[in-house]
């Protein structure tokens, strides 16, 4: 049971008035029968705060208040160590939108003054300082998801960020290289990395895929690539055989004959005899630095080759493109460059796919006479 007491106290002005205040005081026990105790100005309000602690014990959803009073960096920085649930890489990037975007903001705020207010406002600013729509939407998922961490652990009875309006991500239209474009970015790429472009343009490989691809996984005889690890790149520190981003992106694709005897010229010159000598390795021997290689490399090539932007990424929509252009069906693009789900192949590159319709028109010709 709660009740609620009147409390009167009596203080003296500095002009020697007798000064009178009273407070209503709402007093309980928990479930384990430790003594709380909270203060309000008008009667109106204890009482009401009264039946909600009742309703509350009685319903087992009675929260602390005082748990609710640690600041949200308290809370957020031990909970991000415990997310062993995710890839270096998206453990990483969750670092850093806590540090530069979300903990600026809400660091030194009580987990339980966090409201839906705040956090819409907290949007727009983020908005009006040029973050991208991707930006604001990965920093509102990290706190989204940090505050549901203190909802389970029964800090804060609910979730101010599930329901805050999100700006729209526009997907950026993929840029296709033609075959010549691509063969004209080979020859502006220095020798050693002439190869990296072709796994990229003609196999769709990823940045972190080809950078971690070993002389065990071409197959020159099947003429096939084998993606089965991944290389990820942490804090300055490139990782090894890692898994790869999703359970599909380990995949066998196949390479054109002609493109592969290319890669074969590439391992016989550059890379050495073990299974797991590096396709790739950076100028100064070991793994590749993206951030490296973009700047001293990548772009300088890019930029040679008249196609100022072009990203490495980019080689993975121009392989899509070229696979459609030789008549692969929906799954096996979706298969080869590794995408989550055939569905998501169609959303993104569906425009690249023949409609069928008028050979419908035909096949409903020829049905109905």
């Amino acid at each position: 049971m709660a009740y609620v007491d009147r409390v009167e106290r009596t203080s003296t002005t500095a002009g020697g008035k007798v000064r009178k205040t009273v407070r209503y005081r709402v007093r309980y026990r928990d479930g384990a029968g430790q003594e709380h105790a909270e203060s309000f100005a008008r009667a109106l309000d204890a009482e009401r705060r009264r039946a909600e602690i009742e309703m509350q014990l009685q319903e087992g959803r009675w929260l602390d208040p005082r748990r609710g009073d640690m600041p949200f960096r308290q809370w957020a920085e031990p909970w991000v160590q415990t997310r062993h649930d995710l890839r270096p890489t998206t453990r990483a990037r969750l670092e850093t939108t806590m540090a530069k975007q979300v903990l600026p903001t809400f660091g030194d705020v009580p987990l339980r003054r966090i409201n839906s207010a705040r956090i819409a406002e907290w949007v727009q600013e983020l908005m009006a300082q040029g973050y991208s729509a991707a930006t604001v939407r990965k920093a509102v998922f990290a706190l989204r998801q940090c505050l549901q961490a203190a909802v389970d652990d029964r800090r804060i009875s609910f979730n101010a960020a599930i329901r805050v309006n999100l700006p729209t991500e526009r997907a950026k239209t993929p840029r296709f290289l033609t075959q010549r474009e691509l063969e004209r970015l080979v020859d502006a790429m220095p020798d050693k990395y002439k190869a990296l472009v072709l796994v990229g343009g003609y196999a769709g490989l990823r940045w972190g895929e080809a950078a971690g691809l070993t002389r065990s996984h071409i197959d020159a005889t099947r003429s096939r690539i084998i993606v089965e690890h991944t290389a990820v790149e942490v804090h300055g520190v490139v990782h090894l055989g890692q898994e790869p981003k999703t359970r599909r992106s380990k995949r066998s694709i196949p390479v054109a004959r002609a493109v592969m005897r290319r890669i074969e010229e590439h391992l016989d010159t550059f890379v050495g005899p073990g299974a797991d000598d590096l396709v790739f390795i950076g100028t100064h021997g070991g793994p590749l630095f993206r951030g490296t290689f973009g700047r001293h490399v990548w772009r300088p090539a890019v930029k040679a080759a008249g196609l100022d932007g072009f990203t490495f990424h980019g080689l993975r929509h121009s392989f899509v493109a070229i696979l459609v252009a030789a008549g692969c069906n929906v799954r096996e693009v979706s298969e080869w460059a590794g995408h989550n789900s055939v569905a998501f192949t169609l959303t993104r590159y569906g425009g690249l796919f023949a409609d069928g319709a008028d050979e419908a028109v035909d096949r409903l010709d020829a049905l109905l006479g």
